[in-house]
């Protein structure tokens, strides 16, 4: 097992490293180029048209519905522990790489829902289905379904039994149990020498059950839930962090420059700088493409069902999501990190930006946990919801649009959900 581990740990380290930041980076700026700077030109009227819904275009859900179920899946633990991972592993620098990604990701993310609703098909039952497996088929031509049907293969993996699935459920559970059990002492059961506490237990059974009852109405209602939640949580969220940056202004400017001089490798001696750079380069690229998800393939599936006529104006409201997602969320989430000093205190994790809610208003650290659990928890709930369906989406198109397969797929996903919690958050 330990031989496993430490191959995935390889794997893990060659995937994220320089070929991908190359890659990613490559093709952010390629498309930036050769879309005008776009993402730039164009942001005004992307917000515009995130908030302003096409009338009479096909479609399941209007272009918002479209892109907050995206966001649903987006907006997660990536956004508040992925970027405190990131910058405890990568210095502060990892926060600025992570808006570079960002920026040039935007221009990924519009070609992404452009190709989405370009190349979708309705099928029999009026549903708008599309994403990376249909433009690879439609848009390559048959010779690369096999790229196409492997696609859709790891993507329905990655959603039931990946980061859809088992990072969102480990944050929510460990969120709560570090607010209502933090010392683990009410133990509900026990499997040979692992114990698992009440929060867990309850946490198994309600997240399970709403799971199911959401994503049993289909894409309507994950898409109505995700309307809801996903904008309100974001507001509160933002509002909450305004405010700790607002109460620690004067720290700011310094925070700027702690995080300019990181990017770089400044403060690192001789050739250290070098190595500086690279890491805070590697973990802030991984991380944000973990956290925005542009290029990986996963919200065009979910631009796929929006009600529009324009491919491209459903591309500027894709892109959108990147920018609210890491430019937003995740600068914010960083700054407050970097301002309070949470970074280098030997925290790692969840840890790291809950003793930042506790240090940056005058509340007590207790309190700040109860709201940065608030928030991480309907985060990851709603990413549970829109990775669901892009698994979903993916496996309709591996069986030909067989319901029966989908079906059975949904149950599979909501079983998994309910293992998933009692299991992995281990004490």
């Amino acid at each position: 097992m330990k031989a496993f581990t430490q191959a995935i740990i390889t794997i893990d380290g060659y995937v994220w490293g320089t070929p991908l930041i190359v890659a990613i980076l490559g093709v952010g700026l390629l498309l930036t180029v050769r879309l005008g700077f776009l993402q730039f030109r164009r942001l005004g009227k992307a917000l515009k048209y995130m908030t302003h819904n096409e009338v009479g275009g096909e479609g399941e859900v209007s272009s918002f519905a479209a892109l907050t179920t995206a966001l649903a899946a987006t907006v997660g633990t990536g956004n508040i522990v992925g970027v405190a991972t990131a910058i405890v592993a990568g210095g502060p620098g990892a926060l600025f790489w992570m808006e570079i990604a960002a920026l040039f990701g935007m221009a990924t993310k519009y070609a992404e829902g452009l190709l989405a609703v370009k190349y979708r098909v309705m099928d029999d039952n009026g549903h708008a289905i599309g994403g990376p497996f249909y433009y690879i088929e439609n848009g390559l031509g048959k010779k690369w379904i096999p790229l196409a049907k492997a696609f859709a293969l790891f993507a329905a993996i990655a959603a039931a039994f990946g980061p859809g699935t088992i990072t969102q459920v480990n944050r929510i559970t460990q969120a709560i149990n570090n607010v209502f059990d933090p010392k683990a002492s009410n133990i509900a059961f026990s499997i040979g020498e692992n114990q698992y506490t009440w929060t867990t237990a309850i946490c198994a059974v309600v997240i399970t059950t709403l799971v199911a009852l959401i994503l049993i109405g289909g894409i309507q209602r994950i898409a109505s839930v995700a309307s809801f939640l996903v904008p309100s949580m974001m507001v509160i969220y933002v509002v909450t962090v305004t405010a700790m940056i607002i109460y620690n202004i004067n720290a700011v400017p310094a925070a700027f420059v702690t995080i300019f001089k990181s990017a770089f490798g400044i403060k690192a001696v001789g050739g250290g700088a070098l190595g500086a750079m690279m890491a805070a380069m590697q973990k802030g690229v991984a991380r944000g493409i973990f956290s925005n998800e542009s290029g990986l393939g996963s919200a065009p599936i979910a631009a796929a069902a929006a009600q529009t006529r324009e491919p491209a104006r459903q591309g500027l409201v894709s892109m959108t999501g990147t920018f609210l997602d890491t430019i937003v969320i995740c600068t914010m989430t960083g700054l407050s990190i970097v301002l309070t000093g949470s970074y280098n205190v030997g925290l790692d994790g969840a840890d790291v930006t809950i003793r930042a809610f506790g240090k940056a208003l005058p509340w007590s650290q207790q309190f700040g946990a109860v709201v940065l659990m608030t928030c991480l928890t309907i985060f990851a709930f709603t990413t549970i919801l829109g990775w669901n369906y892009y698994g979903e989406r993916s496996m309709e198109y591996l069986t030909g649009g067989s319901q029966k397969s989908v079906m059975i797929y949904r149950y599979v996903s909501v079983s998994y959900t309910h293992l998933t919690l009692p299991t992995s958050e281990l004490v």
